[in-house]
């Protein structure tokens, strides 16, 4: 049985919440960013842009993701690289202007749910004195950190990380290292909970927390094999986190 956790370290996506991958380009997400460059470029354009946009920032995460200390790029980097290139200067720079509201309204999925089991499992933790940090790959973590706030779960975390607020992505083992330092608990005394093998899994072997926790989600399936790398435990949800919680709990008092 695994040690009892000094800390949680948890993902958000797949883990505190249910984060399905939603339209690229929803309708509303087209009048916005045709709303702030007045009229420069088409709905069309847009839609088209903001789908083929999508895909090349997600195949550049792949990329980034495959090297040592994988970084994120800021809001304006992304609109510009991946969907504006080619648009009117004026355009561009309007995009530019409003970089943030907009990446935080691309994020912004209303579909958001709390995972099942997950708040008993936090409280549990947070009962026991275990501190916990969100350590999350996003486009916007304002948008996280909202959901998290109106879910009333934010106040059980000492601390919110995310890829866009820190410039780094997981893998990079810094990334889990910062949310360890944050909450005061030494690395290997943490939990790392994600549901990808290639970004969370990873990151958690290349940091040395304590304990690498697989909790499924659609994206765990649609993952290709990474015999590199197994975690300590693979759950379904948060009540199998709560299970292991109580588990190593009573097992640390009875050692």
């Amino acid at each position: 049985m695994m040690r009892a956790a000094g800390g949680l370290l948890l993902d958000f996506g797949g883990v505190l919440a249910d984060a399905p991958a939603g339209g690229a380009a929803t309708p509303e997400m087209v009048r916005r960013v045709a709303e702030v460059v007045g009229g420069e470029v088409s709905e069309e354009r847009i839609t088209a842009d903001l789908i083929e946009g999508a895909r090349a920032y997600s195949l550049w995460r792949d990329e980034i993701s495959a090297s040592a200390e994988p970084i994120e790029l800021p809001h304006n980097r992304v609109w510009a690289d991946f969907v504006t290139h080619g648009w009117p200067e004026a355009a561009r720079a309007a995009v530019e202007r409003e970089a943030t509201p907009l990446a935080y309204a691309w994020t912004w999925r209303i579909e958001w749910e709390v995972r099942p089991g997950i708040p008993e499992a936090l409280r549990v933790a947070a009962d026991a004195g275990v501190p916990m940090a969100v350590v999350s790959n996003t486009f916007c973590g304002a948008a996280h950190r909202d959901f998290l706030a109106a879910a009333g779960l934010s106040g059980l975390f000492e601390a919110e990380f995310y890829s866009d607020e820190t410039g780094l992505r997981k893998p990079n083992p810094r990334f889990a290292q910062l949310a360890a330092e944050a909450i005061g608990v030494p690395i290997g005394e943490c939990w790392f909970v994600g549901d990808s093998l290639h970004r969370d899994v990873a990151c958690a072997r290349r940091a040395g927390t304590g304990a690498a926790i697989l909790m499924r989600s659609p994206r765990t399936d649609r993952e290709p094999e990474h015999p590199e790398v197994s975690p300590d435990a693979r759950i379904e949800d948060g009540h199998g986190l709560l299970d292991l919680l109580r588990r190593s709990q009573v097992a640390d008092r009875a050692g």
